[in-house]
């Protein structure tokens, strides 16, 4: 597949809808569930967010790629999203230290987007209609044959892709010499909770998804991390038992995303798949603990049930979104276990939400 400048490309949503656009990144086909992001920065860390893996996003700001790449911004070592849709993609970035443009970026990583659609109409009707799942093209543009190929992909709900984007081999990040040392999970997790975990004092092992708790134990950390990921929790029937069995252990956990989405299954609390997800960075939340509001950024398709929080015995809801009133952060009871379901390390985004590696950090500290 060979890169040929504005070539015609289609979009077709799973309802039948179609758009019609140019294409930008590579020529050829991809598929996956469309979602939407609101942010007007970092759509660098965006597409690279494992979180992302398997989606096509949407960016509702409507120029993409004006400020090109730089190679500090990504958010893992590669591309993660399954393809964009956008207004006005940049060929040519303004920015003196980029390290290049985001057509070259995606010819690099293989992904194919389409550009010079309508992206807010493509949102409006989402909202409306629920997440589904889309096909772009630029090397087919026959209707029949795109819509034929749109049935065969899965759906979100039911599927496990973290074993898709964690990784293979264990690894170190940070200071070797710090206070504290702390297992990560990794589920699909973005490098800068890792740089907030280091700043303040905590050298990580990152740890394959499919590591056994005596594997993690064995390393003898002060707390444990379980990250953010793509995916359905409710798959991750393995991740849900280790979890249980850190909680039951008195272990010190700080759960990101689907890592709160895990920590709620494994306190019986099931998760659903939410009509249309969370994704942007000025979302509003409520600390009910302190009373205080934070902006933050978010990035999910599944969220906890509040109805079975409500009167749960052993867990207490201490975030809520303000928007829609969904759960947004847990504490296990008498325990030093908690988590949240949006990004506190914010990138991109507001830093309203650093202290909760503060928090855990003083809960290492004790």
């Amino acid at each position: 597949m060979q890169f040929q400048l504005k070539s015609p490309a289609v979009l077709i949503l799973e309802d039948g809808t179609i758009f019609h656009g140019r294409s930008c990144g590579i020529i050829g086909t991809t598929t996956g569930e469309i979602c939407f992001n609101t942010g007007m920065t970092g759509y660098q860390e965006i597409f690279t967010d494992p979180s992302y893996y398997g989606q096509v996003v949407v960016t509702t700001h409507v120029h993409i790629g004006n400020y090109g790449v730089l190679d500090r911004e990504s958010e893992s070592d590669s591309v993660k999203i399954a393809g964009l849709v956008c207004k006005n993609f940049m060929e040519h970035p303004s920015r003196k230290q980029c390290n290049g443009s985001l057509q070259e970026y995606f010819e690099k990583n293989k992904i194919v987007g389409i550009s010079d659609v309508d992206t807010r109409a493509i949102v409006r009707h989402i909202r409306n209609k629920g997440a589904m799942n889309c096909i772009i093209s630029s090397e087919e543009l026959n209707i029949e044959t795109l819509i034929e190929r749109l049935k065969d992909v899965p759906s979100m709900k039911g599927l496990e892709l973290s074993s898709k984007v964690s990784t293979r081999e264990p690894y170190y990040f940070g200071d070797e010499n710090s206070p504290y040392r702390v297992a990560v999970l990794d589920l699909g997790i973005k490098r800068n909770i890792l740089r907030c975990l280091a700043e303040r004092g905590c050298y990580c092992k990152v740890f394959p998804m499919n590591s056994t708790l005596e594997e993690m134990e064995a390393w003898n950390p002060h707390g444990y991390m379980i990250s953010n990921g793509p995916g359905d929790p409710e798959t991750l029937t393995g991740i849900i038992s280790l979890v249980k069995k850190l909680v039951d252990n008195n272990k010190k956990v700080f759960g990101i995303c689907l890592g709160h989405q895990v920590l709620c299954w494994s306190m019986g609390v099931p998760t659903y798949k939410m009509f249309n997800g969370h994704r942007g960075i000025n979302h509003p939340i409520k600390n009910i603990l302190t009373g205080k509001g934070e902006i933050t950024s978010q990035n999910h398709g599944f969220v906890a049930d509040e109805n079975v929080l409500e009167n749960h015995p052993l867990v207490e809801v201490t975030h809520k979104h303000l928007n829609d009133g969904t759960v947004a952060g847990i504490r296990v009871k008498n325990k030093p276990v908690f988590s949240v379901q949006y990004h506190p390390e914010a990138s991109a985004g507001p830093h309203d939400s650093r202290y909760l590696f503060d928090e855990f950090v003083s809960i290492l500290a004790n």
